[in-house]
């Protein structure tokens, strides 16, 4: 089976397309490097010995997407590609949703025209904005507290009319609560272009010096230690979801909601001494003020998606620690 990775050679994405590749399965990947670097693809080929077909294209660019389908037979598509820094939305909206909606209206558009039916998008735990008790689980109600989470709610909403308008589509909305972590082998994980937006990756550049020190947004949260608490999940663990959700759409299920998390929250001051007592650093850290459309506590009810997909988070904070350090060691 041909799958098409959209934004395939960012984070989340690569390593999905080693755990595609490991399973058997093709890989196409459409990603405008935006967020992403070229040298990814060699990457995913060296640690799976496989290759993979890799299109330089924005999803806006209609005529440019209908020609990864005309020269692929894709079966299905997972759809990771969007701008995805909460602080950078509320700065900068008009472009996220520019760019996140418009990108995904095409790809189902051209989905439809070519008969693809089967597609898991990359939603988000934004998507249940301030929820009013934990853990949270899939019917809860939606809200969103950014841009940024406003567009994924936005797409599960534009997804949700379209499968209702044709049935025949299949649809995997999986929401993610925050991926950490990397692969073993040290060639992949998180490393974004310019200063890191989230955690570990701030962190583990702070741990071998790259930055001087961690920016804590926020010590006065209603949580043990004042800051914020998140469900942290291994960026392994999340690919593999997505291997179980395409599983999922092969038995016609039209559409349906997944939490892909670990149902456990950690402050951030407990990943910052988690991640000193793996690796025997000293990461330097200062409060500074909360940043706009942060939360106190976030975590996820992974039951769902243990009970229908037969999926579960297996990896420990010190796993998330540790390959976050290896990567970071191999990647300076």
């Amino acid at each position: 089976m041909n799958i098409l990775l959209t934004g395939g050679l960012g984070y989340i994405g690569s390593h999905t397309a080693v755990e595609l590749l490991d399973a058997g399965f093709d890989v196409v990947v459409v990603d405008n490097l935006s967020n992403s670097d070229i040298k990814v693809k060699d990457k995913i080929e060296k640690i799976t010995n496989k290759k993979i077909k890799f299109y330089e294209y924005d999803l806006r660019d209609l005529e440019k997407l209908k020609l990864v389908f005309n020269e692929n037979k894709i079966d299905a598509v997972i759809h990771f590609a969007g701008l995805k820094a909460v602080g950078e939305s509320v700065e900068k909206p008009l472009e996220y949703y520019e760019n996140n909606l418009f990108s995904t209206i095409n790809l189902i558009k051209v989905m439809k025209e070519y008969g693809v039916k089967n597609l898991v998008f990359s939603s988000s735990a934004t998507v249940y904005g301030r929820a009013k008790s934990m853990p949270i689980y899939e019917d809860f109600p939606t809200s969103a507290t950014n841009p940024y989470g406003r567009t994924k709610l936005f797409i599960e909403e534009i997804l949700k009319d379209f499968e209702l308008a044709n049935p025949e589509f299949n649809i995997a909305l999986l929401r993610y609560f925050n991926p950490v972590g990397a692969h073993k082998s040290g060639l992949l994980g998180e490393d974004p272009k310019g200063i890191p937006n989230n955690l570990m990756p701030y962190i583990a550049r702070v741990s071998v010096g790259k930055l001087k020190e961690l920016s804590i947004f926020g010590n006065d949260y209603n949580t043990k230690d004042g800051t914020g608490v998140r469900d942290y999940i291994h960026v392994v663990d999340l690919a593999q979801g997505h291997l179980a959700a395409l599983r999922k759409l092969e038995q016609n299920p039209g559409l349906v909601i997944y939490n892909l998390g670990t149902g456990v929250g950690y402050s951030v001051l407990d990943m910052v001494n988690a991640y000193n007592k793996c690796c025997g650093g000293k990461v330097k850290y200062k409060f500074a003020p909360r940043r706009p459309g942060d939360i106190d506590v976030c975590y996820a009810s992974p039951e769902k998606a243990y009970k229908e997909l037969g999926w579960k988070a297996t990896h420990s904070l010190e796993d998330m620690c540790e390959s976050t350090y290896n990567f970071q060691k191999n990647n300076q």
